[in-house]
């Protein structure tokens, strides 16, 4: 059937005049022979009316213990409300869509009420509709249980509803539509000469969002790396290409490259986390520690061990959570909590097995003026934790030193 999804993100579908943009997009893959399924995100950001944001606000002003249940009927209402305008604005264009529901698109999910996971896809409902000549137009960040109860899929939702369909349809690709040209070398807030990005692998577009790059949510990512189904990043105000994401094997895409890194991400506003004994972490303390802290649904990144100090990061929002939790733990006195951190990443497949790197990051670094606290890496990318402060010096160096403006 020719399948392509379409997703529009909320400023995409914010107002008339950017739906009618859409409503091209969607109209233009119609000419060219193909069956799009649209997916969209709730209209606009926090403070419009119809924003996600707003929404929870209204349920706050009743009280502040907020029912999971509950919280997701009202969370997946944003995207209900443009499925069904962008349906009609669509139909109004001269072709016949279709406004539905996650669950009513055939996404089930388990009730893990706000983060929940995707259990299947049935994907006949849509199928039929595709047949029939109509355009199915889904609520993304959504999707229903077995029940019948309305769950949200958690940060990045509708971007994991459209790669989910486009498995479950064999589309041909998915297209992910922004207010931005595509998914850049760095953030071109702190660093001036970024420029897009041709095209990236799987892996490394995972990787620059779990790194704190602004793009496609890593669970979306991954469940198109599963089916291989490339995806395009582009602007709904240009005819730039964007940037494509795939798997070297596939084609016709090309994606080649004798850059070690691609990418610069960054995450701000972290505490630096150390605590110290005399050797007890061997002796169960270190498990203790780390249950509470998952307990308190604490997420915690950068984490080095040895027997006498254990060392992390936590967003700087949960730093005195976490001091309640040391304290609890019979810690005082044997730790530092500071604020006023944050990590750059270097994030490249290129950099796997090519001696020399971490020198050139640390080197950079230095020659910048920025102190190094602590590291990590993996296969795909190399982390310094730096002083918030001097978070732009240390993105330009790791741009600069890498070439990735050329």
């Amino acid at each position: 059937m020719n399948i392509v999804v379409q997703k529009f993100g909320g400023t995409s579908v914010a107002d008339h005049k950017d739906r009618r943009r859409a409503v091209q997009c969607v109209l233009q893959a119609v000419q060219q022979g193909e069956s799009p399924v649209v997916v969209v995100s709730a209209m606009g950001r926090s403070g419009d009316p119809y924003a996600t944001d707003t929404l929870v606000q209204l349920m706050q002003a009743e009280g502040d213990t907020l029912c999971e249940r509950e919280l997701d009927m009202l969370m997946a209402c944003g995207e209900l409300i443009s499925s069904a305008i962008v349906a009609q604005a669509i139909t109004a264009a001269g072709h016949r869509a279709v406004a539905l529901s996650g669950g009513q698109a055939g996404i089930i999910t388990d009730d893990s009420f706000g983060e929940a996971k995707i259990l299947e896809v049935r994907s006949q409902r849509l199928i039929e509709l595709i047949q029939s000549g109509r355009i199915p137009v889904v609520a993304g960040f959504q999707g229903a249980t077995l029940q019948g109860d309305i769950t949200t899929l958690g940060r990045g939702g509708s971007d994991t509803t459209a790669t989910a369909l486009a498995v479950a349809l064999k589309a041909k690709r998915v297209e992910i539509y922004t207010d931005v040209a595509g998914i850049m070398t760095a953030d071109p807030r702190l660093e001036p000469r970024a420029r897009r990005l041709d095209s990236l692998t799987y892996q490394e577009v995972a990787e620059l969002a779990h790194l704190g790059a602004k793009v496609v949510h890593p669970r979306a990512v991954e469940i198109a790396a599963e089916g291989d189904i490339p995806i395009y990043v582009r602007s709904l105000y240009s005819d730039d290409p964007g940037t494509v994401i795939a798997s070297r094997r596939s084609q016709p895409i090309p994606i080649y490259s004798d850059k070690v890194v691609t990418g610069i991400a960054h995450v701000s506003n972290l505490a630096h986390v150390e605590i110290y004994t005399d050797g007890d972490f061997n002796d169960g303390l270190a498990i203790r520690l780390f249950e509470a802290v998952a307990g308190a649904n604490i997420s915690i990144d950068v984490i080095y061990m040895s027997p006498t100090l254990i060392a992390f990061n936590v967003h700087d929002s949960q730093a005195d959570d976490l001091v309640e939790i040391l304290q609890g733990l019979g810690l005082s006195g044997q730790f530092t909590v500071e604020t006023g951190y944050a990590k750059v990443s270097a994030v490249g497949a290129g950099m796997r097995g090519v001696p020399g790197v971490m020198y050139r990051i640390v080197n950079a670094l230095h020659r910048y003026g920025c102190s190094v606290f602590q590291t990590t890496d993996s296969h795909a990318n190399i982390s310094c934790l730096v002083k918030e402060s001097r978070i732009q010096d240390a993105v330009r160096a790791l741009h600069e030193e890498f070439e990735l403006g050329m």
